[in-house]
Parts: C-alpha cells; structure tokens; sequence
C-alpha cells in the first residue's frame, strides 16, 4: 500500500510518524506531500516531495505514476484549492480519497465572538471592535486589511507577509505551539484589543482564545470554507489509520 498524505499540519506528521516508526500497517510506503510555502517546513518521517502538481489532473497523473493506493487529505481546514483539487484527482485516478481534519474551535463561556465568512468580512467589522489588533490569519490574504490606516496591526507569521498589508505593522515571526502565559504577554504588551483568528481548531494556537477571554476581548473568527462533498472525515490520525486498515480487509 502506498498512502499520499497531503500535508503540513500537525496531524499529517503525526500520521506519517505512526505510518513509518511503528507496525500499525505493516508493508505501508508513505510519502508526504509539502505545497513549499513555508521556508523551514517541519519535515515528517518517510518520502518528501514539496512543491505542487499542477492542479488536479497533475495531481492525478502522479497518482497513477506511482502507484499510490489511497489519498489523506490532512492539509490545512483553510487549504480550499488543494482539497478540491485532490478530490477531483483522487476521482480521476479511482483511488479512495479521507480528509483529516482537526475539529473546529467551540466559543466557551465569556468568549466575546463574532464570526465571518472571509478575511474581507472580518476587516469590515474590525473598526467597530478595536483600534490595536492582534491578527494570526498568516502571512496570506493581508490585502483585506491593508486599507484599515487607523487601526494598528500586530501580524504573527511563520514568514514574512505579503505585501500589501496594513499601513500600521509590527511583523511577529513565530511557530506554534503558542503558551497561555505566552499569548497574554503579548495582549498586555501591546495593549491589543482586538483579536482576528481562522478557525483553524487543534491545540497549538489555541492559547490566544483564552487569553483574549481573560482579558475581555473580542474576537473574530473567520470560518472555515465547505469541504468537498462526499468525502469521509476522521478527526485524528488514529481514526485516518482505521480507514487505512479498513481498505486493506
């Protein structure tokens, strides 16, 4: 069996470590896909290719060129083109296609929420919110804020942003996991009052939603885009070698 794992995340290393370093699926070949958007990617254990395919009938030709058995999905909840593009490519070559996806965050308790369909409806409602902003959307897609002169923006990263972004900028470059102790440090250094987040969900970056509760912020929380329709979900690497189990009997 040769599994492709569209990768990057958390769970898509972790996937491939539980592939690769343990008897889980005896026989299986792994290789993880990066896009290469990220300098230093955190590479995981077995084959690495990096870059794209070409959209989806590339994609679908490498599946046929090697022999792959099944695609994993474990691409970022945000990552809309490469999912769609793998499930037309996983249609396309007759291969069996599983999104992994890590759950969405749920507001608790005191959590002073608003929702938005995309980054441009996020920036429309921040004048109305506050004026120091703390925004952890990546390094992408800081063109909807870029006309928001009065407002100042602390941007975190992974790399540097794209331009255009905000007039007003202190540039944070950083990589999760993030602490609480962490994250309310830097709510109180740099006097945020506002907080703007994708739901990407999973433990790593979710210290700044309590930390924005604790200090009574509000936060926008940009949704995630549909998924592809049709194609199964697992919440975790466990239930993605489950699936994979399940192929082979």
């Amino acid at each position: 069996m040769h599994v492709l794992v569209l990768g990057g995340t958390t769970e898509a290393r972790r996937l491939a470590e539980f592939l690769v370093t343990t008897d889980a699926l005896p026989g299986v070949r792994v290789t993880s896909s990066l896009a290469g958007r990220v300098a230093r990617p955190k590479l995981p254990p077995g084959e690495v290719r990096v870059g794209g395919f070409g959209g989806a009938e590339g994609m679908a030709d490498w599946i046929r060129a090697h022999g792959v058995s099944a695609v994993i999905d474990a691409t970022h909840p945000f990552a809309r083109t490469i999912s769609f593009s793998a499930a037309s490519a996983a249609a396309a070559a007759h291969v069996p296609l599983l999104a992994l996806r890590r759950p969405g965050w749920v507001p608790s308790e005191g959590d002073r929420w608003h929702t938005a369909g995309s980054l441009e409806e996020a920036a429309q409602v921040l004048p109305g919110l506050g004026r120091r902003v703390f925004l952890t959307t990546g390094r992408m897609g800081l063109a909807a804020f870029a006309g928001l002169d009065p407002l100042w923006f602390l941007v975190r990263s992974v790399d540097a942003p794209e331009a255009p972004f905000p007039l007003h900028m202190e540039v944070l470059l950083d990589r999760g996991p993030f602490t609480l102790e962490g994250e309310r440090e830097l709510i109180r250094r740099h006097r945020v009052d506002v907080l703007v987040t994708k739901d990407s969900g999973g433990e790593a970056t979710a210290p700044k939603l309590t930390a924005a509760r604790e200090a009574g912020i509000p936060v926008v929380v940009v949704r995630r885009p549909p998924a592809p329709e049709g194609v199964p979900v697992a919440a975790d690497p466990e239930e993605a070698v489950a699936w994979l189990r399940g192929l082979r009997t």
